[in-house]
Formats: structure tokens, sequence, C-alpha cells
């Protein structure tokens, strides 16, 4: 009896483990279904008729949709742009559309990415190798931000020389799906193994 308690637990653990990740897409998705929902709702409570409000919920989807095109192919819109200049004379408000924006764009596409590369260094303590966004640079100095596993939208930036850390040669997807995953998925393995050479070198008492 007391094997069977114990089985039932373990297999218990291991399907809740299992459907985390569903559970996870699936509340992203019921998250986008109530905002498209309530616009929907909101829309037709001023026109009370259906047509008018599918009407409307089309010409806002083609729109935010065109703006991505144009942010995508040049980079600036007009619209935008005249919005950003006017966010930018309001001096509490400028200051958090500036962090937010570029906080999206370190996560954001690959190619826009305010992440220049990935790197390795060692923290807390020398043979402890942790992966971070290189954000900026100054000179031979780097700023890295280095996230906390499994959350990569918390975690602490530190300014670091170059010859301190180890490039890698992960992208942003990744390097984050590394830290989401706590380490589980994992395809430059060889980066691991390059790490550990280094270690051993440093180890060994220079004589």
């Amino acid at each position: 009896m007391l094997s069977f308690i114990k089985s039932s637990l373990k297999y218990f653990i291991v399907g809740i483990l299992a459907l985390i990740p569903v559970v996870i897409v699936m509340q992203v998705l019921v998250f986008l279904e109530t905002i498209l929902r309530d616009f929907f709702i909101y829309i037709y409570g001023y026109s009370n008729n259906v047509f008018i409000t599918v009407l409307a919920f089309t010409l806002s989807f083609v729109a935010i949709a065109y703006t991505g095109y144009r942010v995508t192919v040049s980079e600036k819109m007009w619209v935008l742009h005249q919005v950003e200049l006017l966010i930018n004379r309001i001096p509490m408000i400028r200051t958090l559309y500036r962090v937010t924006k570029k906080l999206v764009n370190l996560l954001g596409s690959q190619e826009k990415s305010a992440a220049k590369e990935i790197v390795f260094i060692e923290y807390p303590k020398d043979g402890l190798w942790v992966p971070g966004y290189v954000t900026n640079t100054v000179g031979e100095m780097l700023v890295v931000y280095v996230p906390t596993s499994p959350n990569p939208t918390s975690g602490f930036t530190v300014v670091v020389h170059q010859s301190k850390v180890v490039k890698s040669s992960m992208d942003i997807e990744a390097v984050t799906s590394f830290i989401v995953s706590v380490g589980v998925d994992l395809h430059q393995r060889e980066e691991l193994e390059k790490l550990g050479d280094l270690g051993h070198v440093k180890s060994i008492p220079h004589t």
C-alpha cells in the first residue's frame, strides 16, 4: 500500500511537470482571448451593431499589422515618431517609455535586439559561469544583464572588462530558452565543455 502511494505521488508530480508548459501556453492564449473579447464588446457597446463592430475590429487589426510592417521595413513610422516626440516632453513619462522600449527591444526580434551578443561571466565566484546579455559597451568595458532562472525578466546588471567574459555562439532565443528551462534546453553543449576546460586551466598552479 505504501509503495502504491509513493508511486502515485511520483507519477502525479511527473504529470504536473509535464502539464506546466501546456498550462502556461493556455494562460497566454486565454489572456489574448480576453483582451480581444473585451475589445470586441467595448466596440459593440457603442455601436450595438455586429457589422460595424466586426468592421471596426478588422480595421484595428489591419492598422496594428500595418504598423508592425512599417516598423519592420523602415524602423520608423511618422505617427509613432510624433507620439514619441510628445512623450519625450513629459519628464517622468519619457523615462518610463525609454526604459520600457529598451527592455522590449532586449527580448525582441534578434535582428533589432538591444542585446549585442551573449557572453558567459564568472559569478558569484571563479569557476561558476552564468550567461548574460551584452546590452552596451563603453570602450573595453561591457554592460551585461544577467537574467535569473526561470524568469529571464528578473536579474541584475554588471559592468565587466571584456577580458573577463567568454563569448557565446548562442543567440537570444537559445540563451533565453536555456534560462527558462533551467538548463534543460541546451543545444551548444560544446560551449559548456570549453568553460570546463577553461576552469581546469585556471586551477592548475603556476610554477
